[in-house]
């Protein structure tokens, strides 16, 4: 970090923390510093990960180490700067820890650092570790920070591209977009076809629910992005490179074509690089958002102007690409690595992980764990270390029933193995599921694996291209299955004619998307069969969660008569009561719509 020479204020404002009220909150500091007259600096940054304390506010003074604060409002900031900035103490209220202290730097008092934090203390920061840090906006930020520091190591040693291509093999990176094939292996093949013409992609579209590690990633550190694709298109001969980016993300794409103009401004893109004579330029392609434009060819044909579908391989891309030409696809992270590998070496990268899986893995936790947000950790370490020791565990000491890694194109790992299995490549598909992007999304024992099932199904079914046929109505036919069984309709057969139908697609479609779709309905019968036969059976969903399914019951003992229920209900003569008297439901006027559930509130008196 650089050091500063007056007291600095940093606002999270990526997408999370705008939407939890940055906005807001940075005006009210505005305010807040002008009236008192604060001799301060305002700036922005993105997210750190602690999506689960949004809105995070950042203060470092000169000679002090820097301080979080959590869940800031607009109505916290005249106590906090007068706390931070006037006595120079922490707010106790609403701080969250602090950096370790740097040469010539005191730590406050009373809190913690950072790496003791349970949220922090097992992961590693490698692509992240900007986010959150630096002004996403500000390319000195950046180079303070040994920005672009990859490229000239490259360009004044006068490195070859198969020098580059030689380290990036001997680190062991992965993609991290979801296959994991082998990044410096993809570079030489490309290189190794010669061509007029070559380009460098990146694949930033991101369309699994609940994943948005790529996103963080461009919003908090988009120098760094940039940095690894003019690395990745010199590597490869490329001059050209493309990031494509869903129009969904306008905060990344604003400040990665701001990156990009000052970066070119610098003289680090465009012509001449560090008069090294390589010229490469990066152009932003906006998609709309189709789940199929993630897989590569089908992302290469939107960029030409096609409907984005996929096409038969091989030829692979770094034979016939885009336009035809040799062309490398890698997604955000992957590319936000590649600079520190240049600069601290192959060793320093492959030391962290596991011997197939090196280095570390970006992951977005969400669902029903208590500390939602980014993480990166090391390759390896356990589901239940993920979500128990960096989740904080389950909300409202639920039990832990399963995560769902990989999105559509994963699958669930349950609470019964979730100790004994790494989170890598290998492990991961062995269990059934796969690492994907990075998203994760945790369920409770509320959740119903037959629903969970039926939600990933549906959207893959809506976001088929419909280009071949097994992925096309094999989805259809068993989003059909799924829908009679969670409404009560399922019948013997069902279970054994989805795990065929499954088995076909996975063969016969043609691309990777259509082959994995089958993956959380295959996993969740091989964990949770007996889900799916009480619901076919016995016509029950044990999470209560499939509501045709559900017959609701008022329990006397806990019934106070008070009628919020009556109130509440929107059919006419379903509930019968009177004031003074316990609610009684009609079970042939019930359309199971939960609103005397939600009106019941805490005293839980309908079951």
């Amino acid at each position: 970090m650089s050091k500063i020479t007056k007291p600095t204020i940093y606002v999270g404002l990526g997408t999370c923390g705008i939407a939890s009220g940055g906005n807001k909150v940075y005006k009210a500091l505005e305010d807040e510093v002008k009236a008192k007259g604060y001799d301060v600096e305002l700036k922005k940054t993105s997210c750190v990960g602690m999506c689960h304390k949004e809105v995070l506010v950042d203060i470092v003074l000169p000679g002090k180490t820097r301080v979080t604060y959590g869940a800031v409002e607009p109505k916290s900031v005249s106590k906090l700067l007068e706390d931070h900035l006037g006595k120079t103490t922490i707010h106790k209220r609403l701080a969250v820890g602090q950096y370790r202290p740097a040469d010539g730097e005191a730590p406050f008092e009373g809190l913690k650092f950072y790496d003791e934090l349970p949220y922090f203390s097992k992961q590693r920061k490698v692509v992240l570790k900007n986010c959150g840090v630096i002004d996403p906006e500000s390319i000195d930020e950046y180079i303070e920070n040994g920005g672009y520091e990859a490229i000239k190591k490259i360009f004044g040693k006068k490195m070859s591209q198969v020098d580059v291509i030689d380290i990036v093999k001997k680190s062991g990176i992965r993609g991290r977009g979801g296959g994991g094939f082998p990044t410096g292996t993809k570079w030489e093949f490309c290189y190794a076809n010669h061509a007029d013409q070559k380009y460098m992609v990146c694949n930033a579209d991101e369309g699994d629910p609940g994943a948005f590690m790529d996103r963080a990633a461009m919003e908090g550190d988009p120098h760094a992005l940039l940095e690894g694709m003019i690395i990745a298109g010199y590597a490869i001969g490329a001059t050209k490179g493309y990031i494509y980016c869903r129009a969904e993300y306008p905060l990344a794409i604003a400040r990665a074509e701001l990156a990009i103009k000052q970066a070119t401004e610098r003289g680090l893109m465009g012509k001449n690089i560090l008069n090294s004579g390589f010229d490469f330029e990066i152009i932003v392609k906006e998609g709309a958002g189709a789940f199929v434009c993630g897989e590569e060819t089908a992302l290469l044909a939107s960029i030409e102007g096609y409907r984005g579908m996929p096409r038969p391989k091989p030829p692979f891309p770094a034979v016939k690409g885009l336009w035809g030409k040799p062309t490398t696809i890698n997604n955000v992270e992957t590319l936000c690595n590649i600079p520190q590998i240049i600069v601290k070496g192959a060793e320093w990268f492959a030391e962290v992980g596991t011997e197939k899986s090196k280095g570390t893995k970006t992951l977005a936790l969400s669902g029903k764990v208590r500390n939602t947000g980014l993480v990166e950790i090391p390759c390896g370490i356990s589901v239940k270390e993920l979500i128990f020791d960096i989740g904080g565990g389950i909300k409202k000491n639920r039990g832990f029933k399963a995560a769902q890694f990989g999105g559509p194109s994963g699958g669930c790992i349950p609470a019964a193995i979730a100790e004994n299995i790494g989170i890598d490549y290998e492990q991961l598909t062995a269990a059934g599921a796969m690492m994907g992007s990075g998203g994760v999304v945790v369920m409770d024992d509320s959740s119903c694996m037959v629903d969970t099932s039926k939600f990933f199904m549906q959207f893959t079914q809506n976001e088929s291209c419909g280009k071949c046929v097994p992925c096309r109505v094999g989805t259809k036919s068993m989003l059909e299955v799924l829908e009679r069984i969670t409404n009560g309709e399922g019948r013997e057969g069902d279970i054994e004619n989805m795990l065929d139908i499954g088995a076909s697609i996975k063969a016969s479609s043609l691309c990777g998307l259509g082959q994995t779709a089958p993956n959380p309905i295959l996993s969740t019968i091989q964990y949770f069969r007996h889900e799916y036969e009480a619901h076919i059976k016995d016509k029950k969903c044990p999470a209560t969660a499939c509501v045709p399914l559900i017959e609701f019951v008022v329990q006397n003992e806990k019934c106070t008569s008070c009628g919020g229920c009556a109130k509440a209900c929107p059919v006419e003569g379903c509930i019968d009561w009177e004031k003074g008297s316990v609610a009684f439901i009609n079970h042939d006027k019930c359309i199971s719509c939960k609103s005397c559930v939600e009106a019941c509130g805490p005293f839980e008196a309908i079951k």
